[in-house]
């Protein structure tokens, strides 16, 4: 396996979180360019969802309320070589990237 072939996903659980997602997707997109970012809704009744997709994230749900379920399904949705958990609550500064 290459570094570029490593397919990287990044994994942000989110419940109301419109005011934070934007800049959690731009910080990891800007760190990790080649990852896809998946963010999971977990019921949210704000704008979370479309803030995500508006910056630029896969967007799914969970209906099951709690971040358990919504942990356990991303990881069963998603296929991946490395897993980026993160927190959707507030912004947050990724690890600068090494060349």
């Amino acid at each position: 396996m290459t570094p570029s072939s490593i397919r990287i996903a990044v994994l942000v659980p989110c419940f109301n979180e419109e005011a934070a997602v934007a800049t959690v997707v731009a910080d990891f997109r800007k760190a990790l360019p080649s990852a896809e970012i998946f963010v999971y809704d977990n019921n949210s009744t704000d704008r979370t969802i479309a803030v995500a997709r508006a910056a630029g994230a896969q967007v799914r749900s969970e209906r099951r309320q709690g971040k358990g379920h919504v942990v356990r399904r991303m990881f069963a949705d998603i296929d991946a070589d490395v897993y980026v958990l993160v927190d959707g609550m507030r912004p947050m500064t990724p690890p600068a990237r090494r060349a």
